[in-house]
């Protein structure tokens, strides 16, 4: 009945099997979203097949029809690895805290506070050497982003504070207090943004000419990818990574079981809060040079659906990171070349984001129809 099951709906067998799950389900739900979408667009009177195109060539994943001096389709695919690396960063930090349960709400806010420390020590020491410099930014990133994470499991932990309240909370203190200090010590009146960091502080070299091509590098985007592959094993494969998936089950049963539930929460938290300051210093001295006053960066709040597409294995963050860049990336080019609104890039983010919050009912219904069908 099994290898029959398997000629008669391989589909069912694909996604019902639990061992690729966490592939097979977010693939189903791009492609559900992907439908949608285009439905959405050809009740606009627009072509979605042109505006899919549209995105990838606005994102460098294909070529556009012609280019400015120096520019090519790497570069527009470099300038997406660019944004995608806060992106991945924070997407992580996200994940990690899920793992054990737990609702990091606040990963634009750590990002915002890891970035402004950084730059006004680091950003704005200009004589200070590239080589110094920008490892600097990247340690004062995850310690600043790993106290302001802490601060949220130590309320946790001590007080019960809910972490999602917590961490909205500390998202608009941080938010109003350094929009204090950057409009009246560092703004640049000009921009009305906080005042440029020097090149050597930036974890993004500007205008490196390859060939012909002047271009950006994101250097931390490998570390990215680097950091997501030992995430994976040591969720997976090591104690500390299965006692947090355990607490993340149920807190209760870890507690009985032995496991030190509050250790790994401020734990788990620390980590998540460390991944979060490198998405800001990477975001605020990589991708952007200076801050914005009295904003936090849509990243933190998008790397909540690149996580749930991504089913919290960091392995499967880096795709769907990589796909929610592209769309948004895209969308601008996306409305010159195929008359489609930018607003329609945002509501196919958030439809991914629809499809992906079902993941676990996908998974459960396609295990429910499975088993029924082996029953035959």
């Amino acid at each position: 009945m099994e290898n029959n099951l398997k000629t008669k709906n391989p589909l069912l067998r694909l996604l019902g099997g639990t061992k690729y799950q966490f592939i097979s389900i977010p693939i189903f739900a791009i492609i559900c979203s992907l439908i949608v979408s285009a439905i959405i667009i050809l009740i606009v009177g627009q072509n979605p097949l042109m505006a899919y195109k549209g995105l990838l060539q606005g994102a460098g994943v294909l070529s556009k029809n012609q280019y400015a001096a120096y520019q090519g389709q790497i570069t527009d695919f470099m300038e997406t690895l660019d944004k995608m690396t806060p992106m991945l960063f924070a997407s992580l930090a996200v994940a990690i805290a899920m793992q054990a349960g737990l609702f990091n709400i606040g990963v634009s806010g750590q990002m915002l506070i890891s970035g402004f420390i950084a730059t006004i020590v680091i950003g704005y020491s200009r004589e200070m050497s590239p080589i110094l410099a920008k490892p600097l930014v990247a340690v004062i990133g995850v310690i600043v982003g790993a106290l302001a994470g802490g601060l949220i499991g130590f309320l946790k932990i001590k007080f019960n504070i809910n972490e999602v309240v917590s961490s909205i909370m500390l998202n608009y203190i941080f938010q109003y207090v350094i929009s204090f200090f950057i409009n009246t010590k560092y703004v640049d009146p000009v921009t009305r943004q906080s005042r440029n960091i020097g090149a050597n502080a930036r974890l993004t070299l500007m205008q490196v000419e390859i060939a012909d091509f002047k271009m950006r590098i994101p250097i931390f985007f490998i570390v990215a990818i680097l950091i997501a592959i030992v995430m994976y094993f040591f969720m997976k494969r090591t104690d500390h990574g299965l006692e947090i998936s355990a607490i993340g089950f149920n807190r209760d049963a870890a507690r009985y079981a032995g496991i030190n539930v509050k250790r790994r929460t401020l734990y788990v938290m620390l980590i998540s809060g460390g991944l979060a300051g490198l998405a800001g210093v990477t975001y605020y001295l990589g991708y952007q040079p200076s801050i914005l006053p009295k904003s936090l960066s849509s990243i933190g709040f998008d790397s909540i659906a690149v996580s749930l597409l991504g089913s919290n294995n960091p392995l499967g963050i880096i795709f769907s990171s990589f796909l929610i860049t592209v769309i948004d990336r895209g969308a601008t080019y996306m409305r010159s070349a195929a008359g489609v609104e930018q607003e329609i890039a945002a509501l196919m983010s958030g439809i991914i984001l629809l499809f992906s919050a079902m993941g676990t009912y996908m998974k459960q219904k396609f295990s429910d129809l499975l088993i029924r069908n082996r029953r035959r």
